[in-house]
C-alpha cells in the first residue's frame, strides 16, 4: 500500500545507527534481511514498547526467536534449534493457527477475570453481611457451617463452570491489552465491590426484616442463608461477560454452568428439607411466601445491573 515502508537488508546497512533505528520502528516490511538484522529489529521494537512476535524456522532465526516476546517456530519445516528457542511451535505450519492461539489465550484470560470477579464479589458480600448485622446490633446472620457451605458448594461449582465459558463473539475485535495491565484493570475491582455491596445489603435486609417481623433467629438465619445462596447463583450469570448481557450470551451456551447452578440449587433444597441435614445446618423449611421474598430479593441486584448495562448503551 501507499503507507507501507519497505526496507531490504542492504537498505538498512546503508543507514547510520540513528536512521537504522528509525527505519526499524516505522518499517512495515523488511526483505532479504540477515539474522543480525532480525535480532536488531526485534530489539528496536521492544525498546519502543511494542510486544513483538517473531516467526522462524532456521538455525539462524534462533537468536531473534529467543529475544522476541513470543518466538514462534514452524513445527513441520522448522529445525530443532528453532523449536527449542521458540515459545510456541506451530504443529501445522499454518499462520492462521496463530490467530486461533491468540483467541484461545484471550478467552482463558477473560475466564480468569470472570472467576476472580465472581468469587471475590461473593466473598465481599459475605463479609459485608456479617459487618452490617454487627453494626445493627443483631445476632450473627450465618453459622460457620452455613458459610462453609456457601464457599465450597454454592460458590465452588459455578466458579469452576465459568472456567469453560465460551469466548465472547467480539473477543478478537478488542484492542490488545497493555502488557503491564493488572488483572483488576478496566473496572474489575469496581465491579467486585459494587456487586459485593449489593449482595451484602440484600442479605442483611432480608435477615433484619425477618428478625424484626418474626423475632425468630433460626428462621431469620435460614432466610439470610437462602438469600445469600441465590444472590450468588443469580450473580454468576452476570459474570459470564463484561460487555454482553445474559440474553446476548444465551442462557444455554454454557451447559456446564447451567448444570452447576441447578445442582447447587438442588443440594441447597436438600439442606433445607432433609430432617437430618436441617438439624445439622440449623435451618427451617420455608413456606411459599418466604421463598417468594428470597427469590425476588436475590434476583433484584442482577436485574438492576442488567438494566443499568442496557441504559449505558
Amino acid at each position: 500500500g501507499e503507507q507501507d515502508q519497505v526496507y531490504s537488508g542492504a537498505d538498512l546497512d546503508r543507514l547510520s545507527g540513528a536512521e537504522q533505528e528509525a527505519a526499524m520502528r516505522k518499517g512495515n516490511i523488511f526483505a532479504r534481511v540477515s539474522p543480525h538484522h532480525k535480532l536488531k529489529i526485534v530489539r528496536s521494537l521492544k525498546q519502543a514498547g511494542q510486544v513483538v512476535a517473531m516467526t522462524g524456522d532456521g538455525i539462524n532465526d534462533a537468536p531473534a526467536l529467543m529475544e522476541a516476546d513470543i518466538g514462534i517456530a514452524m513445527g513441520q519445516t522448522g529445525t530443532d534449534v528453532a523449536k527449542e528457542a521458540a515459545a510456541l511451535v506451530l504443529g501445522d505450519d499454518n499462520f492462521a493457527t496463530i490467530v486461533a492461539a491468540i483467541r484461545e489465550g484471550r478467552g482463558i484470560y477473560d475466564n480468569i477475570r470472570k472467576f476472580i470477579r465472581y468469587l471475590l464479589s461473593c466473598n465481599v458480600g459475605e463479609l459485608l453481611t456479617v459487618f452490617l448485622t454487627m453494626l445493627l446490633r443483631l445476632p450473627l446472620p450465618l453459622k460457620p457451617l452455613q458459610i462453609l457451605w456457601v464457599n465450597l458448594v454454592t460458590d465452588g461449582l459455578p466458579a469452576m463452570a465459568l472456567g469453560v465459558e465460551p469466548a465472547d463473539a467480539d473477543l478478537m475485535d478488542r484492542r490488545p491489552r497493555p502488557k503491564n495491565e493488572g488483572i483488576f484493570a478496566r473496572g474489575l475491582a469496581r465491579r467486585i465491590l459494587t456487586r459485593g455491596v449489593l449482595i451484602g445489603m440484600t442479605t442483611t435486609l432480608v435477615f433484619a426484616n425477618t428478625m424484626w417481623r418474626h423475632d425468630n433467629l433460626q428462621l431469620a438465619r435460614t432466610m439470610a442463608f437462602a438469600t445469600l445462596v441465590f444472590c450468588q447463583l443469580f450473580h454468576v450469570f452476570d459474570c459470564r461477560s463484561e460487555t454482553l448481557g445474559i440474553i446476548e450470551k444465551g442462557l444455554f451456551s454454557n451447559l456446564y454452568l447451567l448444570g452447576a447452578v441447578l445442582l447447587s440449587s438442588c443440594m441447597f433444597l436438600v439442606v433445607l428439607y432433609v430432617p437430618g441435614l436441617r438439624l445439622l445446618f440449623d435451618t427451617v423449611a420455608l413456606d411459599h411466601h418466604q421463598w417468594l421474598v428470597v427469590l425476588i430479593a436475590s434476583g433484584l441486584p442482577t436485574l438492576l445491573i442488567g438494566i443499568r448495562r442496557l441504559l449505558r448503551r
